[in-house]
């Protein structure tokens, strides 16, 4: 073949030169072609992982708002969580952190709310509830509870706390506890620009350290007061914390008071103020009463601190408090949430405990129908004792009730939170 090439060249030079610019030319097609058709499969190819790339950011989009729903979107019921550290803060007082026991994201929450818990104390025949403020503002891997020991009352006949016993003594490091997510109205607003007072006593502390926490990790300008009391230095729990809080934070002015420090501690170096936080303090220090003030403590110290703030002229609206207790509650009670109740002239309102056949004469006094139950031997479940937990949630067979304070649980139509409510008229209920 190669020879009659050759032969053709030399004999008829014009054809063979003529056959060389045709082949050449179809060469050129053939490269052009191949070139067109390389081009078009790389396009293709660059195409299909163009695709991909999208379809995996697509995916990894979905995947984040997935994950930020789960992590804002509280859980029905109890969920597991298992106790990460036990710290000791001070004296019969420790701080528990827990971790989410389905290693899933946490729901966000507003500082001052709190956790409840569904108890399995060994001796007791079900759960006890009880709720515990959180601690600490709101983390991605873990919450922040902060318990101190309930003494017994000082009138004697009682034990002392079960919850706040059964944390400090029996919870330990890898158990694992029935928790519901958090909850609560009372809570610091942190888009509000109003400076803060913040006001506690005793473990009273807790939800104001999550509102501190907030609000300087938030870098808000906003000016905060922290005012705290403790009988001395024993009780003074995150002592170390709230030092540095204010060495950090130039918009935070502590005051720490001890009503009875002990004979090493000094003013001005353990503590600021010798006596107990009154609103008499505040007049003393604060530039005016136009601030917003949230108090957490112990019934008599939320008494004294609300009806003081109101006779310095302090809005009711710019006064929030949380209690654990029904004599805080019933105390420190705006006027606006109670109602006048008319009352018989003789014996009083009746109250008929239907499951128990036992009938009551409520006299008007200021204690509660769960106080009321318990006096007459009526068993009915209770937990915060402030209207937050709803376990003394009970249904109304007849009659109508009010309520001695806000609450924070939902109250189903036809029943009622024994814990904070009253007779208004006769009434018979489910217990």
């Amino acid at each position: 073949m190669l020879e009659k090439a050759v032969k053709l060249f030399t004999q008829h030079p014009a054809t063979a030169a003529g056959f060389l610019i045709v082949a050449g030319l179809a060469i050129e097609v053939c490269l052009l072609v191949a070139l067109g058709v390389g081009r078009v499969l790389s396009d293709r190819k660059r195409a299909a992982l163009e695709c991909r790339r999208l379809e995996l950011e697509i995916e990894k989009a979905r995947q984040q708002i997935k994950t930020v729903k789960e992590a804002s979107a509280a859980w029905n019921g109890t969920r597991k969580f298992s106790v990460a550290q036990k710290v000791m803060e001070c004296a019969d007082t420790f701080s528990f952190y827990l971790k989410p026991h389905d290693g899933k994201p946490l729901p966000s929450f507003k500082p001052g709310q709190y956790l409840t818990f569904q108890l399995n104390v060994p001796g007791l025949g079900k759960p006890l509830v009880r709720c515990y403020s959180l601690s600490d503002c709101a983390r991605t891997s873990h919450y922040r509870v902060t318990i101190k020991r309930c003494p017994p009352p000082e009138a004697g006949g009682h034990p002392p706390g079960v919850g706040s016993s059964f944390f400090c003594d029996q919870v330990k490091v890898g158990d694992i506890l029935d928790v519901k997510a958090p909850n609560g109205h009372f809570h610091l607003d942190l888009e509000q620009e109003r400076p803060v007072v913040l006001i506690s006593g005793g473990v009273g502390v807790t939800p104001m350290v999550a509102m501190a926490n907030a609000l300087t990790e938030a870098r808000a300008n906003r000016e905060i007061w922290f005012f705290h009391g403790a009988r001395n230095g024993n009780d003074h729990m995150f002592k170390a914390y709230m030092n540095g809080l204010a060495a950090e934070n130039k918009n935070v002015r502590m005051h720490v008071c001890y009503s009875k420090p002990m004979g090493a501690e000094k003013s001005g170096h353990d503590y600021h103020h010798e006596g107990r936080v009154t609103v008499d303090l505040f007049k003393q220090l604060l530039p005016s009463n136009n601030f917003e003030y949230f108090l957490c403590g112990p019934g008599a110290f939320m008494e004294s601190i609300t009806e003081d703030l109101r006779r310095w002229g302090v809005p009711d609206e710019w006064v929030h408090f949380e209690a654990f207790g029904p004599a805080s509650v019933k105390r420190a009670a705006k006027p606006e949430a109670k109602v006048a109740v008319t009352f018989p002239p003789f014996g009083g309102l009746e109250v008929t405990f239907a499951k128990s056949g036992k009938k009551v004469a409520w006299q008007g006094a200021g204690r509660s129908l769960l106080e009321l139950a318990e006096e007459a031997r009526v068993k009915i479940d209770a937990g915060c004792r402030a209207g937050n937990c709803g376990s003394c949630l009970v249904a109304i067979k007849s009659g109508t009730v009010e309520y001695i304070g806000s609450h924070g649980a939902d109250v189903e139509q036809g029943s009622c939170l024994a814990c904070i409510c009253r007779p208004a008229t006769a009434l018979v209920i489910d217990a």
